[in-house]
């Protein structure tokens, strides 16, 4: 946790606007305001403006409930514990310190991270891409690093916006190398998206750069899409595959029911996917849905589709 502010009775409690509470947390916006309905909690003052303010101590437990979320932990297990349970139960799940088995080369750009030297990381996974080719720079540099700045997240070794950080030099790369590979023409034509309050798109971006070099028209709408409009955004653009992508902080209910909402509301021939921390292990309550359980398991989804169409 980062330090506490100046205890000074005499001066104001600090406080944060929403804007910042997002920027400090990675929580949306809309995720703190269903938590306020749903859970009573966090509870925001309110400024002379009528807008909602954050007591640093709220900001605090918030902080960890995110990490505790990027750990597999749900909302409703968590947001009603006080800081010393939440920070117990942090104790519990947090990796300890970072495994020297890691390689020099993941620490190094680790370490670029937390110096927060953007250009020299993007160059650097760029040089890589260019070694390994899309697909092997996915599964070997990307995914193991996304673990490493994952586990140096949950120790406190990087704050917010170093995850932002990285999560944005990633995607600079990988999109400018899917660009390059791009097959308009191909076959399946596969619409990529994610559900609303799903702010975290790096794990479909990296299914798009596994399939698009196997020749899939890969089109992707960006995060936070509603239901209706994935639905008319397939249709009407004949698309033979629809794939979602959720983060282990996605409610897992919420997940469910929208997955089987959307089944219903797709035309039988449009397939549907879904991948992520959230809905392993759901195949049974997703009837008519391909659970995919990995990059490996998404080449696999594609030839099973290839196979039964005859493409």
């Amino acid at each position: 946790m980062k330090d506490s502010p100046d205890t000074n009775p005499d001066l104001p409690a600090p406080a944060f606007n929403i804007a910042a509470v997002e920027r400090d947390t990675g929580l949306s916006k809309d995720t703190l305001r269903v938590w306020e309905r749903r859970y009573g909690f966090p509870t925001p003052q309110r400024d002379e403006n009528g807008e909602r303010v954050y007591p640093f101590e709220q900001v605090e437990r918030l902080r960890l409930i995110r990490r505790l979320l990027d750990q597999g932990k749900r909302p409703s297990k968590v947001i009603g514990l006080d800081g010393e349970a939440l920070l117990a139960l942090l104790e519990e799940v947090q990796p300890g310190a970072p495994d020297p088995a890691r390689s020099e080369r993941e620490q190094a750009l680790i370490q670029l991270v937390r110096l927060h030297r953007s250009a020299e990381l993007r160059a650097a996974l760029h040089q890589l891409l260019l070694k390994q080719g899309l697909q092997r720079f996915v599964v070997e540099t990307i995914a193991p690093l996304n673990d490493c700045v994952g586990q140096a997240w949950l120790r406190g070794d990087l704050d917010v916006p170093e995850e932002h950080l990285y999560t944005e030099q990633v995607q600079n790369v990988l999109r400018g190398a899917i660009g390059t590979q791009s097959a308009p023409d191909g076959r399946p034509r596969i619409l990529l998206t994610t559900f609303p309050d799903e702010q975290h798109g790096l794990g479909l971006l990296m299914a798009e750069a596994t399939l698009v070099p196997e020749g899939a028209a890969c089109v992707s709408l960006g995060t936070q899409t509603p239901l209706a409009d994935i639905r008319t955004a397939a249709t009407a653009g004949r698309f033979d595959v629809v794939a979602l992508s959720f983060s282990a902080a996605y409610p897992v209910r919420q997940a469910q029911d929208g997955i089987n909402a959307l089944r219903a509301s797709l035309p039988e021939q449009i397939a549907l996917w879904v991948g992520g921390a959230a809905v392993q292990g759901r195949q049974r309550r997703l009837p008519g849905v391909r659970v995919v359980a990995d990059l490996d398991d998404a080449l696999l989804a594609l030839q099973a589709w290839r196979a039964a169409h005859g493409a």
